[in-house]
């Protein structure tokens, strides 16, 4: 099994991030990564950090587990493992759904000037993030598979900067590019999943 979370984790790493760059650099002459030469200490900072830990100790839990590290036992168990396959594999899928619904519009990041088109199509008719739902699928996926400690804290970063990237940096940034227009569309789409975390316009504007 940690052979296989491992493949998988590699597949997403090289299709949702690799590829993805490629892909926008081609269509636009842009990668799309924003972010770069990041002031220290600021928000987006602290977020940046995490997500890179993050993905380090997520690669890092398949590894330990080829190497002898023990599961937890109530998780070792075959039908939870099989499930953390499915997770994974629906993670990687939706992860490249998410990002094509994007469009041109794709980045990793924020630049406070820039102004792209506010994407509310596809996915995005589901959830305002679906992307950073999706990694977190895959990442909770990828931690059932090998149920050991280091994957599991590789879920919490992970979850952890979800929240810190989408609560401190996405939306303040989105309301302050699109105003009433992001305001509305928070106010009838939820955050993470269909329905919850939607905002109140007031609260938006706020």
């Amino acid at each position: 099994m940690a052979i296989s979370a491992l493949v998988i984790y590699l597949l997403w790493a090289v299709l949702a991030f690799g590829l993805r760059t490629f892909l926008q650099w081609r269509r636009t002459g842009d990668t799309g990564f924003r972010g770069g030469g990041l002031e220290k200490g600021t928000v987006q900072w602290w977020a940046r950090i995490l997500f890179t830990g993050a993905l380090i100790v997520g690669a890092a839990g398949p590894v330990a587990a080829l190497a002898g590290l023990p599961a937890f036992g109530a998780l070792e168990d075959a039908a939870v493992q099989a499930a953390g396959i499915v997770l994974a594999l629906a993670g990687v899928a939706g992860t490249l759904a998410a990002q094509a619904s994007m469009g041109t519009s794709w980045r990793i990041g924020v630049e406070e000037d820039e102004r792209t088109e506010l994407v509310t199509g596809g996915a995005f008719t589901l959830a305002r993030n679906p992307i950073f739902t999706t990694m977190a699928v895959t990442a909770a996926g990828l931690a059932v598979m090998v149920p050991n400690v280091i994957a599991l804290c590789g879920l919490v970063l992970t979850l952890a900067a979800v929240q810190m990237q989408v609560r401190a940096v996405e939306e303040p940034y989105l309301l302050h590019a699109h105003g009433d227009a992001y305001a509305l569309y928070a106010a009838r789409v939820g955050r993470f999943l269909p329905g919850i975390g939607r905002l109140t316009p007031q609260a938006a504007r706020r």
